[in-house]
């Protein structure tokens, strides 16, 4: 029995849409909606749509209206430039290899996305990124630090302790001719 179930998990799940639009689901003898089909795409779930009545297969139909439908929702993935640029791909030469093209391009973003995740769950796990992370938080804690002065405080800030008295000489040198200049700016702009 769990032979025949494994089976039937990896042949597609076959889904009749008869003429009055509605769909029904023979694994599990029941009608279901398109976002039933668009969970079950999402899922991973392989199925098969066909005409109720002449048996055709209707699948890229309906999977186009589920898109259709989810665009509607604002749900927007395809740009406008993008959806100008495929129609004007119709009857062009070219236009055998676009779907191709366009599976090709979708199996690389899906292979980047997983690893992606792979990556972050993995620095956050315990794999080689969360060493190189805990490595990089503790150089970043060293250097640290090295910049703290006596008592933890940072050195040569004027008016914190740990700061040397030639330090704070100059910071109030420098103080004392931005406040010249910023006078001598002012006396400018009356003049003018």
């Amino acid at each position: 029995m769990a032979k025949s179930k494994a089976a039937n998990e990896s042949e597609p799940v076959v889904i009749k849409k008869y003429a009055n639009r509605r769909l029904y689901n023979t694994e599990t003898s029941s009608y279901i909606t398109l976002d039933l089909l668009s969970q079950m795409t999402r899922e991973g779930r392989e199925f098969v749509v066909v005409d109720a009545k002449s048996g055709e297969d209707i699948t890229h139909n309906v999977l186009t209206q589920i898109i259709m439908e989810e665009e509607q929702r604002g749900e927007n993935m395809l740009p406008v430039n993008f959806l100008r640029q495929l129609i004007s791909m119709y009857g062009d030469s070219m236009q055998s290899m676009v779907p191709q093209y366009l599976e090709a391009s979708m199996d690389a973003f899906r292979k980047n996305q997983l690893q992606f995740q792979e990556a972050m769950q993995g620095a956050f796990g315990g794999g080689p990124l969360a060493e190189i992370a805990k490595r990089n938080m503790q150089m970043f804690e060293a250097a640290t630090s090295a910049f703290k002065g006596a008592g933890g405080l940072m050195p040569g800030v004027p008016g914190v302790p740990g700061t040397t008295p030639a330090e704070a000489d100059k910071d109030d040198e420098i103080a004392e001719l931005k406040a010249q200049l910023a006078a001598l700016n002012a006396k400018i702009d009356k003049l003018g």
